[in-house]
Formats: structure tokens, C-alpha cells, sequence
């Protein structure tokens, strides 16, 4: 949602004056038909980090391991996936002034369609849960699961086989507690074999919410008082192209002169709920009628869309992005997750380890921070003050970065050492399941490999200690 403060107090003030009570709307019922078509790339983008998800490579394209290597671990961080809105407050929005504009006689034709639309799908998602995982989330996340356990099948033989563990740790929010549910869940479907071997969901708060944890005190001081963000977002949301944007999408739904009574702060204030709504939608696509979408598309343009869809990855990218170039108080506080990832491989070495897999699951406000730590495409460039975010010159995308389920995946291969040599371990990192070079300063163990040894890993991500449990202090990501 895009919410800075000044858009927050708007939608506040407007939704109080114009919101009454509305009839309720008949329940819709969910079905289990398939997957609408994927969106296509030009539009894509538009969704932030709404964007529902899709595998981000062909499984059948994975490089092999080099001769001599087997695979020995896996470990994961997901995002939990499509959910409905976190609440009703865009809806009841739109929905209270459509019901002044229909009152007054002012609505468009599309208007007319707009508002039974809105409604639906608001009841919609008060039905799933707001917040909570749609049909469409359910899938995505049962579905990356299956995927996983086909990608490495020895592994998952030798887990069964050895008998070792399958640990599943979440936030503790509601869903990213069903996605961990669910994962386990579609593991212990592929292969039976693991269902006993995978532990119940625990919770890790410092891990896998450290936004709102001790770790990310500094960072929530950031996002509360920095008077550069706070300007930086304000300058970049208020200026002419949203306030033409904001016009143009109400002047779909009513009439001119309705639209143009209102302030331009309420104007900006309803066409961003509008957009919450279509953002949101595809997310909900199992839920619509005949699951065939809910085709809140008819009510922006292509141009409309991608410029509010540019305004909340603004907000993204400042709040839990790349940020100001210079400062990493946006990510350093990803540290502790990127630690875990090393020391779960780390312990494996030592075998001071049970574990056959290590899966976690957690939030946006965790993965995009992740994502610059570690370098991961897309998310290398801070913005300046003389030069600011733009999708002109800098790559960061939340469709791409971190769409609803999306993941970060690294798979361990050994190599068993001769003639008293030490094993050797390798590491692939899969990013929503596409292979991805680790950042630029690591190396490879061969050009265009997707597999690094893991002693060069370390030494890339300046690990200065390698015991099992130590939680070291990373080099930042420049």
C-alpha cells in the first residue's frame, strides 16, 4: 500500500467524511479453478509487491552438480504468499464515495460497474481473512513445496533414509505461519516418507521479524523520524504526474465535475485506493466468480497503473530497499537471517547438524531487506539525493524483488575428500526458484557456474568466524 504519511492522513480525513453505512454485499463462493493466465511482463511491475508469483526458471534448465557431488542439504526463506488485503480500509474508501457519486447521479458507465466490483471483492477477502492466505496463496506456497522435493530427490531419499530432521520456523504471524503449515504440508505429500521426519512450525521472532524485533530498533527510528525519507517520499509522491494520474482514474468511475469538487490531497487519497484494490485482486483470483479474475484492470489504465505501481515501490525502495546510497539502516538489520543461512551450512561441515532441511517463512518486510544484504539482482543501487529513485536508472522492482511467495533458496552439494583431503561443499542459491549468481566479488568455481564453493562464500561475505552458532558480523553489501 502506498501510505506515506501525508497520504495516510488523507485517506484518514476522507474516508471520515464521506463513509456510511453500506449494504452488505452477498457472499461470494471460492472455487478451485485453475490459475488465470500469468500477467504479462509490461504490466507486471504495476503490482509492486502484490505480484502473485511464478517460478522464475524451467526446473528442467537447473545447471547439474559438477561430477562427485551430492546434494546434503537444502534451507530456504519464503515470503508467505497471496493473501487478501491486511484490512477493509481502501474498500470502505472507494466504496463510501461511490455511494455519494450514485446518489448523486455521478457516476460513469464504468462507475456503475466499479462499485458492485469493489464491493464483491471486498467481501471476498473479509471472508478468506484480511490478511490471511487466499486460494490463489495456498497454492503458490503447496505448490514451490512440491516443486523442491522434485528438484533434489536424493535429498529428500537420504533425509528419509537417515532419518534426520526437517526444521520449519515462521514469524509467528498468522500467515506466515499457514505457508510454513502448508510447505510441510505439500513435502510430506510429494514423499511421505518425510512426514514424520518434518518438526511442528516454531517461531523465530529475531529472525524472521526482525523488523519489529530488538535488531530493528535503529531502523523503526528511521522509518519514524528521518526528515530525508520522510521528504524524499513526499517529493516524490506529490508531484503533477500523480495528481493528473489520481484525476484520470476517477474520471473513469464519475463525473468530471464530481471529481473535481474534491480536494486534490482526497483526490490522491481515493485513485491510491483504487489501486490498492486492483493490486490486490489478482492475489484473489480463486475467490472471484468462476475464478476467472475480478477485472478491477477495466478501471485503470496501463499508464495509471504503472505510475501508482512506481509510487509504491518508492516507498518500498526507501522504507525497506536499497535506500540512500551510503547507509544500510534499511538492511543491516537482514543480518541476522543471512548469519542463519550460513551457520545452518556451516554446522552441516561439522557435522554437529541432524538436519536434512531448514525452512523458514516470513514477510516482505524481511525479504526485500535480504535482498539488498546480499547483492541480489536488482537490488544493488542506492538512490542519491541528486539523483532519486526512478525506474529510469535504477533496476529495483518489487514485482521482481519480493512478489507475494517469493524466496530465496540455497542447495548444498559434498564432495567426499580422498587421501585424508577435507570434504568439499558447494552452495547454489535459487532466487523465486531461478538460478542466481551470488554478488559481484564472488566467485564461481568455474565462468557461468551456479555453484560456489563454500570457503569462497565466506571469504566473499567477510565471515571472520565459522564456528556452528557464532552470529558474525557480515560486510555490507555496497
Amino acid at each position: 500500500r502506498i501510505l506515506t504519511p501525508a497520504l495516510a492522513l488523507g485517506l484518514a480525513t476522507l474516508l471520515a467524511t464521506l463513509l456510511a453505512t453500506a449494504p452488505a454485499a452477498p457472499a461470494v463462493a471460492a472455487t478451485n479453478t485453475p490459475t488465470p493466465p500469468p500477467i504479462p511482463a509490461l504490466t507486471r511491475d504495476s503490482y509492486g509487491t502484490k505480484a502473485t508469483y511464478a517460478p522464475g526458471q524451467n526446473a528442467r534448465t537447473y545447471q547439474r552438480p559438477p561430477a562427485g557431488f551430492t546434494p546434503v542439504f537444502t534451507e530456504n526463506v519464503s515470503r508467505h504468499g497471496s493473501r487478501a488485503a491486511t484490512d477493509g480500509e481502501d474498500a470502505d474508501l472507494v466504496l463510501a464515495l461511490w455511494e455519494k457519486a450514485e446518489a448523486a447521479g455521478r457516476l460513469t458507465a464504468k462507475g456503475r460497474e466499479f462499485g458492485p466490483k469493489a464491493r464483491a471483492l471486498q467481501n471476498a477477502m473479509s471472508t478468506v481473512g484480511y490478511g490471511d492466505l487466499s486460494g490463489r496463496g495456498r497454492r503458490e506456497i503447496h505448490d514451490t513445496a512440491v516443486r523442491m522435493q522434485r528438484r533434489l530427490p536424493g535429498l529428500f531419499r537420504k533425509i528419509a533414509g537417515e532419518k534426520e530432521k526437517i526444521d520449519v520456523v515462521s514469524s509467528g504471524q498468522g500467515r506466515a505461519v499457514d505457508s510454513a503449515n502448508l510447505y510441510a504440508a505439500g513435502l510430506a505429500q510429494a514423499d511421505p516418507a518425510l512426514k514424520p521426519l518434518i518438526g511442528p512450525t516454531r517461531t523465530d521472532v529475531d529472525l524472521l521479524y526482525f523488523h519489529k524485533a530488538a535488531g530493528g530498533a535503529a531502523y523503526r527510528e528511521y522509518i519514524a523520524h528521518d526528515q530525508r525519507l520522510a521528504s524524499t517520499l513526499k517529493s516524490i509522491t506529490d508531484q503533477p504526474a500523480t495528481h493528473r494520474a489520481a484525476r484520470d482514474v476517477l474520471k473513469k468511475l464519475f463525473k468530471g465535475d464530481f471529481v473535481d469538487r474534491l480536494s486534490d490531497a482526497d483526490r490522491v487519497a481515493a485513485a491510491t485506493a483504487v489501486y490498492n484494490l486492483y493490486a490486490i485482486a489478482p492475489a484473489m483470483s480463486d475467490e472471484s466468480p468462476g475464478g476467472r479474475g475480478w477485472g478491477m484492470e477495466r478501471f485503470m489504465s496501463r499508464r495509471d497503473a504503472a505510475w501508482f505501481g512506481y509510487l509504491s515501490d518508492v516507498e518500498d525502495f526507501y522504507e525497506k530497499g536499497p535506500g540512500f546510497a551510503g547507509s544500510d539502516i534499511t538492511y543491516k538489520m537482514a543480518d541476522v537471517l543471512l548469519d542463519d543461512f550460513f551457520e545452518q551450512v556451516e554446522a552441516k561441515r561439522a557435522g554437529a547438524s541432524d538436519l536434512g532441511a531448514e525452512l523458514r517463512f516470513t514477510h516482505a518486510e524481511e525479504i526485500i531487506p535480504l535482498a539488498a544484504l546480499m547483492g541480489l539482482p536488482g537490488s544493488t543501487q542506492g538512490a542519491t539525493a541528486e539523483r532519486p529513485y526512478t525506474y529510469a536508472d535504477n533496476a529495483w522492482r518489487g514485482a521482481s524483488v519480493a512478489p507475494l511467495g517469493s524466496n530465496v533458496q540455497w542447495d548444498v552439494f559434498r564432495k567426499d575428500g580422498k587421501g585424508g583431503n577435507a570434504d568439499t561443499y558447494l552452495v547454489r542459491m535459487l532466487y523465486n526458484e531461478k538460478e542466481t549468481a551470488f554478488k559481484t566479488g564472488c566467485h564461481p568455481i568455474a565462468k557461468n557456474s551456479a555453484f560456489y564453493d563454500l570457503d569462497e562464500l565466506e571469504r566473499c561475505f567477510g565471515r571472520t568466524d565459522s564456528a556452528p552458532g557464532a552470529r558474525d558480523s557480515l560486510t555490507p553489501t555496497p
